[in-house]
């Protein structure tokens, strides 16, 4: 196990911050984990309760905080994901629970949560007079996981009605928890329903409604080597897309064709090297138009989007 030093001038065996700190950030970058310092500075925060702003001023570490700062550094290691160290992951102005079962929101997701949420703002100013408690933009987000674009969009859009669905069912269990604790933060509570984008008949009842369609499906082409954090703990039906990557984006193509109101706008996530097929995939369907396709935070092809055509087929 990871050995966090005691400074040999504590005589009550506690531990500086700034010692545990250093000798984490050691064995994490020996490990070819990282950033190493910003995330040994999480883990010791996490350990003594603190947020990792206040470590300068935090109290030392105890012996059992030390044991147990030990034991997360070596879990991670070993790749464990820092999220599920920490029992969350940061998503925009969120921190949402995730664990075993449940895909990682990325940073890149932000993008096009963003996007989707400066959407959503602009349908609920085009409806200025209107009861938005009632009647604000209509938002779906399919292949929820742990809800992080669906609960973004009911914390800056208050006035969105926001339907977040998954299949998967430990991935739902996230999902609940999360929608719950939100709406106890005060957020407006969004829908959350079990359903298989697979399935033709998904939200029937808001077919030709939908103000805004989002979606992170998996799309990782099958075989495709992933990171250790990923390949041994995001589910693998929450990262691989069939043999190109595209199976999935198929069928959330149709759902978004199926459910957008003439004028909705759909964002779906997709591959670095997806950049020219989901566009594609968009134009030859032949429901949709301003088809664009948008970068991630360095440049790689990310996420694709469109506005449904005002004429429904």
């Amino acid at each position: 196990m990871t050995r966090i030093p005691r400074h040999p001038r504590e005589a009550t065996e506690r531990t500086r911050p700034s010692i545990a700190v250093a000798a984490a950030t050691s064995a994490l970058a020996r490990a070819g984990v990282g950033p190493a310092r910003t995330e040994a500075e999480l883990l010791v925060a996490y350990v003594l309760g603190v947020s990792r702003g206040a470590l300068a001023v935090a109290d030392p570490l105890t012996p059992e905080q030390r044991d147990r700062l030990a034991e997360l550094v070596e879990r991670r290691t070993r790749h464990e994901p820092l999220q599920h160290l920490l029992g969350s992951a940061a998503f925009r102005y969120l921190e949402l629970a995730v664990g075993p079962g449940v895909f990682v929101p990325r940073p890149e997701t932000e993008l096009l949560a963003g996007w989707g949420i400066e959407r959503a703002r602009q349908v609920g100013a085009g409806r200025t007079g209107a009861d938005l408690a009632g009647n604000g933009p209509l938002v779906v987000d399919l292949c929820s996981g742990s809800g992080a674009i669906a609960l973004s969009v009911a914390e800056e859009v208050p006035g969105a009605r926001v339907v977040a669905v998954e299949r998967a069912a430990p991935a739902l269990d996230w999902l609940r928890r999360n929608a719950a604790e939100r709406a106890g933060a005060g957020d407006r509570p969004i829908e959350v329903v079990a359903g298989d984008v697979a399935d033709p008949e998904l939200l029937s009842g808001y077919a030709g409604r939908v103000d805004v369609l989002l979606c992170n499906p998996p799309y990782v082409p099958d075989g495709t080597p992933v990171p250790p954090d990923v390949a041994g703990h995001d589910p693998a039906d929450a990262v691989f897309g069939g043999p190109d990557g595209l199976a999935v984006i198929r069928l959330v193509l149709d759902r978004a064709a199926r459910l957008l109101r003439p004028g909705g706008v759909f964002g779906v996530e997709h591959d670095d090297t997806h950049g020219t097929a989901v566009p594609d995939l968009l134009r030859a369907d032949g429901r949709f138009v301003e088809i664009e396709d948008h970068p991630d935070l360095v440049g790689r092809p990310r996420f694709a989007t469109a506005r449904r055509a005002d004429v429904h087929r």
